[in-house]
């Protein structure tokens, strides 16, 4: 799975129309197999089985089938997390993802898809540049949601040994020099134009580290700017495992830029500046088009709400309304706040933030927005 197929699912799970039927949206661990998920995925079918009779009860099952054929039919080795969404009904969907990041166990029934195990993913991993160099050879590649998807090899040229055929040593150390400066400016010529070419803005430099130090002497401005970690690693490393260690050290970089973002907030908040923080004013700010990045604490968890089907006010807390306060219509259904925010900002491309830990964030109601223009009163 790359970011770019992400992106279009979301797009299309966020503008899924509601239908009679429910969406099951159905996140699996995998990284201990099927061991890792089935007990959750038991247990959690039979309480929801419970909780429907009729045509619902037709449709969960409908859904349900698909996506255990999926899983037993589908499933790759390599694949760490799954995610599956199913409708069954007149109007079937079906949509299954397998990554080599892991997902959490959860499985949600509701009239819209649930995406915000998504959306933190695409947060937490997103893609990233590695060079991974020894003396000998380098390898460029892109890690895309914790998978490899470009990669380049470079091999140095071969440098004989010409000291007995009448080279000096010192002749000979000189011209190693060389070749291996002109090695080092041809990997970074590749990797300058692998990170323009993909939009990244990130690389992560690994290998042995005197390679690794005089690489990183030697990167221009704009790419050194762009280096958010250091990984050492031997050519006797499998590069799966080398591939790990760079996914751990760009969530710890994820995680100090998410901090950046908090930051960021509390100033635009503590400078009446363009920024809204807590549930109501969040909501409304993603609803009019206002937020520019959503600001969404990982613990943040609020009431159960409510939402109008006509003009889109939401609620989140104090009792369901006979009637939308904002129009009138008694048109109410019950709503999950933190997949309903998380949902608008996919439709308006507004960019999420999801922050692991932050005492900050939680006080100021463990979510905000980063506005485009100012609020009207």
């Amino acid at each position: 799975m790359e970011l770019e197929n992400l992106h279009q699912h979301l797009r299309n799970l966020v503008t899924l129309e509601k239908t009679d039927a429910p969406v099951i949206s159905c996140y699996l661990n995998f990284e201990n197999g099927v061991a890792g998920y089935r007990v959750f995925m038991n247990e959690r079918v039979a309480l929801l089985r419970r909780s429907f009779s009729g045509n619902m009860r037709r449709y969960f099952e409908e859904a349900l089938g698909r996506i255990e054929t999926y899983l037993a039919t589908e499933w790759l080795e390599s694949a760490k997390g799954v995610a599956v969404f199913a409708r069954g009904g007149d109007k079937p969907f079906f949509l299954p993802m397998q990554f080599r990041v892991p997902l959490p166990n959860w499985i949600a029934v509701d009239d819209v898809p649930n995406v915000y195990h998504l959306v933190e993913l695409k947060d937490t991993y997103h893609r990233y540049v590695v060079v991974l160099t020894n003396e000998e050879n380098a390898r460029i590649f892109e890690v895309n949601l914790g998978t490899i998807t470009e990669q380049i090899w470079k091999e140095r040229p071969e440098l004989r040994e010409r000291v007995d055929r009448g080279w000096t040593r010192e002749h000979y150390q000189h011209h190693r020099r060389e070749q291996t400066e002109q090695f080092i400016k041809e990997k970074i010529k590749i990797a300058d134009r692998l990170m323009s070419q993909g939009g990244h803005t990130h690389l992560i430099l690994a290998g042995e580290p005197r390679m690794v130090s005089r690489l990183q002497h030697a990167l221009p401005k704009h790419l050194a700017a762009k280096v958010v970690d250091i990984v050492a690693a031997t050519p006797r490393d499998n590069i799966s495992d080398i591939v790990a260690a760079t996914i751990s050290a760009f969530v710890e970089r994820e995680e100090v830029e998410s901090q950046t973002m908090v930051d960021r907030l509390q100033r635009e908040v503590s400078t009446n500046g363009l920024a809204a923080v807590g549930t109501v004013e969040s909501h409304n700010a993603l609803r009019w088009g206002q937020a520019d990045v959503l600001v969404l604490a990982k613990a943040y968890e609020p009431e159960a709400g409510w939402a109008c089907l006509v003009c889109g006010a939401m609620g989140a807390e104090g009792k369901k309304p006979a009637a939308c306060p904002e129009c009138g219509e008694k048109k109410i259904c019950d709503a999950n706040v933190k997949e309903e925010m998380v949902r608008l900002a996919e439709k308006n491309g507004c960019k999420v933030e999801i922050v692991s830990h932050s005492d900050v964030l939680m006080m100021l109601g463990g979510v905000g927005c980063l506005l485009r223009y100012r609020m009207q009163s």
